[in-house]
C-alpha cells in the first residue's frame, strides 16, 4: 500500500517527516506505513475524504497522514481494527463516503451532532458549525456571492487558507473547495479537530446557560457518542435500505387502486371509476371534486350531512349516516395510496436490489427523533406486509413500552413513579393510585406531558401533582422556563432553543397564548427529547453489538426498532436487543433507589405486519 505523509506546518504542533510522492513505503499486507502515526487507543483522529482526492488523517497532537484514493479502505479499516479510534469529522457525509469504500467504523464525533447539543437547533453546515465555536456572529458568516455595485468582499487573507482574516471560513472552502488537493484535505481535518476541541471543553465544562439543573458533563458526552453514532447510522440506513417484497407491495397497492396503468389514458380511466363509485350516491348530473376538501363538505351538505372539516376520524363516526360516507371513505384510502404510496413510489424509492431508501436524519428538532423520508415513516399499516425480510434472514422487531412516562420517572428523579415502572404496566400502577380507571390515568399522565389540562384526564391532574410531586413539579419548571422565552436542557445535556421575542403588534391576549404554547412546547421537549436520546443510545449499541451476529439494524421509527438478521441467530439477536438496553438503561439513567425499569415488547419475525 502507497501511504503519501504531508507536513504541513500548525504552530506548537509536531508533524510527521514528508515522504515525497512517488517514494514507495512497499505494499505491505499489514499497513506497516502507519506505524509511524502515533495513535493512543480509543483517541480522536479527524477524518477529510475525498474520493478522487485521498484522505487526510489528524491526530490530536496535530500528526498527519495523507493517504491515496486507492488506500483510503485499508488504512481506514486498519486503524479502526488496530486503535478503536473515535473518528471526527464535520458531517455524516464523511461515513456516506467510507460506506462507498464499503467500511464501516465503530466508533465518531460528528461535529453537526456536538454542534446541536452545545447550540440547539437540529442541522448546520461547516461554516456555521466554525463559527458558534469561535464564538462568531452567526449573522455575519460570509457567502459566496458575486461582488458588485453594492457588495465588497473585505477578505484581504490568502485564498489557499480555509480561515478568513475576519476568522470565518471560507465560502469556497465550505462549498467543497476543501477537498480539491491533499494540502486542503489536510488543513479540513486540522480545523475539524480544532472544533473537537472546542466543542469537547464545552460538554465537559459544567457551566451552562440554559434553565434546568446542569447536566452531568460525563452523561453529555456519552450522548455526543450516541448522538454522533446515530448520524452514522443514518448514512448506514440510506445505504443499506428497508427490504421490500416488491411483488406483495405491487399486489397490495393494486388491491386499492387497480393494476398498473399501461399509460396516462388508462390511468385517468382509474381514476374516474375509482370517483364514480362515490358519487353514484348522488343524484344523476351533480359532481364534485373529491380531491378538493371544501367540495367534499358541500357534497356532504348536499345529503345533509354538515362538517366542520373532512378529516377521516370525523367521518368515521357519520358511516350511518348517509350511505355515501363509506365509499367516501374507502375512496381516500386508496388514494391516500395512489398519491403517495403507488406504483411511482415504488419506481422512486424501491432500488433493484429490493429495498427501499430513504434520506435519514438524525434529529427533528426539540424532540430530537430521528427521521426518514420515502414514507418510511408514516408507511399506512396495509403496505407492512411489503416489508419482509430477505430468504434465510428474520426481522427482530422490539418496541419500547410505555417509555415516555418511564423517561419522565428517570429525568425527574420522582421515585414514587420510579416504583411504577416496575410494572409491565405502569399505567394501572397509577390508575390503582389515583384510584381512577386505567385509560383516564394513562390520559392523566400525558396530557400532563404535553401541557393538556382539559378533557378525559383534567381531573385526575389533581391526583398526580399529590402523589408525584417531584414528576409534576419538574414538568412545571419546564413549562414555566420556556413560557418566558428561556432555553432549556434535556437530560442529556441537548439545548432546546426557545424563542421569546414580541412583537408590537401583537395583543396582550396573542403574548400570552404564545407564552402558553411554548410552554407546553418546552415540557413535551424535555421528556420527548430525552426518549429520544434514550432510543438512539439504544439503537447504536445494537448496531455494535449485533455486528457479530451479522444483524444490521434496517429501521428506526419512534420508539421502535426493527433489525435484520440471519435466520439462525434471530434468538441470539432478540437476546442483544434486550441486554442493550439494559446497558442503555445502565449508561443513561442515573443511579436512583428505585431504579427505573425500561421494557420492550420485542419478537422474532418475517414480515414487519406480523409484530404485535
Amino acid at each position: 500500500m502507497e501511504i503519501t505523509r504531508l507536513a504541513v506546518g500548525v504552530c506548537g504542533r509536531r508533524n510527521l517527516p514528508t515522504v515525497d510522492e512517488g517514494d514507495d513505503t512497499g505494499s505491505l499486507p499489514d499497513i506497516a506505513g502507519l506505524a509511524d502515526l502515533p495513535v493512543d487507543h480509543g483517541a480522536p483522529l479527524a477524518l477529510a475524504i475525498a474520493t478522487d482526492t485521498g484522505a487526510a488523517i489528524v491526530t490530536a497532537r496535530g500528526d498527519a497522514l495523507f493517504v491515496e484514493p486507492a488506500d483510503i479502505a485499508a488504512a481506514i479499516e486498519h486503524l479502526d481494527a488496530a486503535h478503536s479510534p473515535r473518528w471526527v469529522w464535520w458531517s455524516k457525509d464523511t461515513a456516506r463516503h467510507l460506506l462507498d469504500l464499503h467500511v464501516r467504523v465503530a466508533k465518531c464525533w460528528d461535529l453537526v451532532a456536538s454542534h446541536r447539543l452545545i447550540n440547539g437547533g437540529w442541522q448546520s453546515d461547516s461554516d456555521r458549525i466554525w463559527a458558534a465555536a469561535h464564538r462568531l456572529d452567526i449573522a455575519s458568516i460570509p457567502t459566496d456571492a458575486p461582488v458588485d455595485l453594492f457588495t465588497h468582499d473585505l477578505d484581504e487573507g490568502d485564498p489557499d487558507q480555509p480561515v478568513r482574516a475576519d476568522g470565518y471560513l471560507r465560502p469556497d472552502w465550505v462549498q467543497g473547495g476543501w477537498a480539491s488537493a491533499p494540502q486542503r484535505l489536510e488543513a479540513w481535518a486540522r480545523l475539524a479537530m480544532q472544533v473537537y476541541d472546542l466543542h469537547h471543553s464545552t460538554i465537559r465544562s459544567p457551566a451552562d446557560d440554559t434553565l434546568g439543573p446542569t447536566p452531568d458533563p460525563a452523561r453529555r458526552e456519552r450522548t455526543v457518542w450516541s448522538e454522533s453514532a446515530a448520524e452514522m447510522l443514518c448514512a448506514e440506513l440510506e445505504r443499506d435500505g428497508l427490504p421490500f417484497d416488491r411483488a406483495t407491495g405491487e399486489s397490495i397497492i393494486a388491491g386499492f387502486v387497480g393494476p398498473r396503468p399501461a399509460n396516462v389514458l388508462e390511468e385517468r380511466e382509474q381514476l374516474e371509476r375509482r370517483d364514480a363509485e362515490v358519487l353514484q350516491h348522488l343524484p344523476p348530473g351533480i359532481d364534485f371534486d373529491l380531491r378538493s376538501p371544501d367540495q367534499v363538505k358541500s357534497l356532504l351538505r348536499r345529503v345533509g350531512i354538515e362538517v366542520p372539516d373532512t378529516r377521516a376520524w370525523r367521518l368515521e363516526r357519520l358511516v350511518d349516516a348517509h350511505p355515501i360516507v363509506s365509499p367516501l371513505l374507502d375512496w381516500r384510502r386508496a388514494e391516500r395510496i395512489r398519491t403517495t404510496f403507488g406504483f411511482a413510489w415504488v419506481d422512486e424509492h424501491v432500488g433493484a436490489d429490493d429495498r427501499l431508501r430513504g434520506h435519514w436524519s438524525g434529529s427533528d428538532g426539540a424532540a430530537g427523533r430521528m427521521t426518514a423520508t420515502a414514507g418510511l415513516h408514516n408507511m399506512p399499516a396495509e403496505l407492512r406486509p411489503a416489508i419482509a425480510a430477505e430468504p434465510g434472514h428474520v426481522f427482530v422487531r422490539a418496541d419500547l413500552g410505555q417509555i415516555e412516562p418511564r423517561i419522565l420517572a428517570a429525568v425527574s428523579g420522582d421515585a414514587a413513579l420510579a416504583r411504577a415502572t416496575h410494572e409491565d404496566d405502569m399505567y394501572l400502577t397509577v390508575a390503582t393510585r389515583l384510584r381512577v380507571e386505567r385509560d383516564i390515568a394513562k390520559v392523566a399522565v400525558l396530557g400532563a406531558m404535553y401541557g393538556q389540562t382539559t378533557g378525559k384526564g383534567a381531573e385526575a391532574l389533581a391526583g398526580l401533582e399529590r402523589e408525584y410531586p417531584v414528576a409534576m413539579g419538574y414538568l412545571r419548571a419546564a413549562d414555566e422556563a420556556a413560557q418566558g422565552g428561556n432555553d432549556l436542557t434535556t437530560f442529556g445535556g441537548r439545548r432546546v432553543r426557545m424563542s421569546g421575542s414580541v412583537s408590537d403588534q401583537m395583543t396582550d391576549s396573542d403574548v400570552r397564548s404564545r407564552a402558553a404554547a411554548r410552554g407546553r412546547y418546552g415540557r413535551n421537549a424535555m421528556v420527548q427529547g430525552a426518549a429520544a436520546e434514550f432510543f438512539k443510545m439504544w439503537a447504536v449499541l445494537v448496531r455494535a453489538r449485533g455486528a457479530a451476529l451479522g444483524a444490521h439494524v434496517v429501521l428506526c421509527l419512534h420508539d421502535e426498532l426493527v433489525v435484520h438478521a440471519p435466520e439462525q441467530h434471530g434468538d441470539d439477536v432478540a437476546e442483544v436487543l434486550e441486554r442493550c438496553l439494559q446497558e442503555t438503561a445502565h449508561r443513561w439513567a442515573p443511579a436512583a433507589d428505585p431504579a427505573v425499569r425500561f421494557v420492550a415488547d420485542t419478537s422474532v419475525i418475517r414480515r414487519w405486519s406480523e409484530a404485535k
